[in-house]
């Protein structure tokens, strides 16, 4: 996991993420509205829906954009299409698997860019099931190591439910159940730690090494999946190594 993290710092600081801010906004409100319609829109007892609304503000998403976003959740704001939030599994080149995490007003248009992508690259999509059984659904944080104490952040994640931590120099990554999320954040923030990222997702239970070049071709697949409007995020079990972080860096 600590090579994907790195993969999304070295993509933050090329500007990646400011070159797409606009998308970054309609992504965020989407899972905003999700998680009202979920969950409700009290931020402290929905906390997917706190979770997002975090997400937003660290991205200096607008007061009035998160807002019409959770009234949109919550029905009070009619405008716009329903949406639907949609996981669709397949492989990328060299077989390794990704899972597509999607929020759609057209399932029908996001599933076709889906496929167009992994075809193109000599992959394939996948029926449901046959893919998903190789990850699991966490809640995942990551505090910069030269602002936290590796043993008292250790202390605090094992006394609220984390079943691995580790630091990598950079980074302490703490891994948990996803009902654990709530918990582990509310200590973290009470201990005055501030996680670079923090949230739920997928993660391989067993990653795949391939050739520097390949992995690479790889990782053009998934930049390109998350290109697609509909797309919030996209897993896979593609492992990166630090031959392929250096190469990333250099270009």
């Amino acid at each position: 996991m600590s090579g994907h993290n790195k993969w999304s710092t070295i993509k933050r600081k090329k500007g990646v993420a400011d070159a797409k801010r606009g998308q970054i906004f309609t992504r965020l409100a989407r899972e905003i509205a999700i998680a009202a319609r979920e969950g409700g829109s009290d931020i402290e007892s929905n906390f997917k829906l706190r979770l997002a609304v975090e997400r937003a503000r660290g991205d200096n998403m607008p007061k009035d954009n998160i807002e019409r976003a959770i009234k949109r959740g919550t029905g009070d704001d009619k405008s716009g299409l329903a949406i639907e939030r949609i996981t669709y599994e397949g492989y990328a080149s060299n077989g390794i698997a990704v899972l597509v995490d999607c929020l759609t007003e057209n399932k029908n248009r996001t599933l076709s860019e889906i496929r167009h992508v992994l075809s193109r690259c000599g992959g394939n999509m996948a029926e449901v099931g046959s893919v998903s059984w190789q990850f699991k659904h966490i809640c995942y944080f990551s505090i910069p190591s030269k602002n936290a104490n590796f043993d008292k952040v250790f202390e605090l994640a094992v006394e609220n439910g984390a079943d691995d931590i580790t630091n990598n120099g950079e980074y302490i990554e703490i891994f948990g159940p996803v009902d654990n999320y709530k918990e582990i954040s509310d200590r973290l923030k009470e201990a005055g730690f501030e996680p670079d990222e923090s949230d739920l997702r997928f993660l391989p239970k067993q990653e795949i090494g391939l050739e520097t070049d390949k992995t690479l071709k790889v990782m053009q697949v998934i930049e390109s999946l998350e290109e697609l409007d509909d797309i919030q995020s996209v897993y896979s079990n593609l492992e990166i190594s630090e031959e392929v972080l250096a190469a990333l860096e250099s270009e």
